[in-house]
């Protein structure tokens, strides 16, 4: 049993073939669990990358019947039924399976404009958000060092491009650490004349929530300050600001700072897949696959989470809720059991915050907005966060932060900054 990805669907998948009678092997190219919903906070400087990346080989201790690896798989031959890993060490290893579980996740898209990553990087790894602290916070710094008022109001100014969950929650937090967290803080930059834009193409903050409580959302974010333009596409992006085009016309946006949260695509392994199998993929790269989310004419390889093409949401529940059917799936079949069920998701509803004490929670026909959406975003994102150790501490930063206005989480460093270019060019 071959399990490709240590995210929602790939560390769910392991913990619930648990007794089965298989050998497990869990191949990672980190060697953590990544719990991205609260990705943003290690980014804003509330949370530590630990507490919401904890080490696999420590979830899954104990498990005599596990073999975790440390490598990225390239390639599925689908006919010989193995998975070529490329390793840290630069070798190449063919690791054989009888049932294979894809739990890969999902890669940010931008649309084919790819050299917009160099100035307005994403949000999906722990990479990314040190990467993304360091340049939030280095802005205030280099603002308050700045003698140009022209050089110093585009250091403080942020732009977000993506009004999704991701994009929302960080205008928040960012407008948080402008007006409220870092204030008095520095003598020369008035952060109170920080400017955050919020850019979509979309025509309404939060589309995949009640119209209800993108309202919400978005009135909210305009009272803490956030500039939300909608109905506005980006067109370009480089190292001093952004091009954008509405109904009316272009303009240009003059900012140091710009975070990419506008959208995702499969990651290159499901083209892999697809090109093994013959199966089709959507128009984000998704691979298509039955009721019971395996490959067509290969009952042997299960899809799970982002890189399922469906109609389900991106989120974490989907592909946990994913993991474990294929998890028991293969478990009825090893004990000899016929097939159960088309896989039916089970919709836990969606929750995002804007800022502290204010969070929407689209609950089904449920709705809740301001401190009881907060509350229940907190309690969920608690009681879903893993180890005991890591929902303490979680909890110490967030009274923190929330009850006080410290930060314990502000360390920059040029190199976070510089790593990724600098790691891209060595590729080239």
């Amino acid at each position: 049993m071959v399990i490709v990805g240590s995210g929602f669907g790939g560390l769910f998948a392991a913990k619930a073939l648990r007794g089965a009678k298989a050998d497990v092997t869990l191949i990672s190219g980190t060697t953590y669990h990544l719990f991205e919903p609260l990705l943003y906070q290690v980014a804003s400087g509330i949370l530590s990358e630990g507490e919401v990346a904890p080490p696999i080989r420590e979830i899954l201790k104990g498990r005599r019947d596990l073999d975790v690896r440390l490598g990225w798989v390239t390639d599925v031959d689908a006919k010989a039924k193995t998975v070529l890993v490329s390793s840290p060490d630069g070798r190449d290893r063919t690791v054989p399976y009888d049932s294979l579980i894809v739990a890969a996740g999902a890669q940010n898209s931008y649309f084919g404009n790819e050299h917009f990553a160099e100035h307005a990087p994403s949000l999906k790894n722990i990479d990314d958000a040190l990467e993304l602290r360091s340049r939030i916070f280095h802005a205030f710094e280099m603002a308050d060092l700045e003698e140009d008022a022209e050089a110093r109001r585009r250091w403080l100014t942020f732009v977000l491009i993506g009004a999704g969950p991701t994009g929302v929650e960080m205008a928040g937090q960012i407008a948080e650490l402008a007006h409220r967290a870092l204030r008095g803080q520095y003598r020369h930059a008035d952060l109170s004349q920080a400017q955050i834009i919020l850019i979509d193409a979309v025509d309404r903050v939060l589309p995949a929530f009640d119209p209800s409580l993108s309202a919400k959302a978005r009135k909210q974010l305009t009272k803490m300050g956030v500039d939300v333009r909608l109905n506005t596409r980006v067109v370009d992006v480089d190292a001093t600001g952004v091009e954008v085009k509405t109904a009316e016309g272009g303009e240009r946006i003059e900012a140091n700072t710009k975070i990419w949260a506008a959208g995702v695509a499969a990651p290159t392994l499901a083209t892999r897949i697809a090109a093994s199998t013959g199966v089709e993929t959507d128009r984000a790269g998704r691979i298509r696959v039955g009721p019971d989310l395996t490959v067509p004419g290969y009952p042997e390889i299960f899809v799970v989470g982002d890189m399922a093409a469906s109609d389900l949401p991106g989120v974490a529940q989907v592909a946990m809720q994913g993991g474990r059917y294929a998890a028991k799936t293969v478990k009825r079949r090893l004990a000899g059991k016929p097939e159960g069920k088309p896989f039916k998701y089970f919709d836990k509803g969606n929750m995002a915050t804007i800022s502290r004490f204010h969070a929407v929670a689209d609950l089904g026909k449920l709705h809740f907005g301001g401190i009881l959406g907060w509350l229940l975003w907190l309690v969920i994102h608690l009681f879903y966060l893993i180890g005991f150790k890591n929902k303490v501490t979680t909890l110490m930063h967030w009274t923190v932060s929330f009850l006080g206005r410290g930060r314990s989480e502000r360390i920059s460093t040029v190199q976070q900054i510089n790593a990724r270019t600098a790691l891209n060019r060595l590729d080239r």
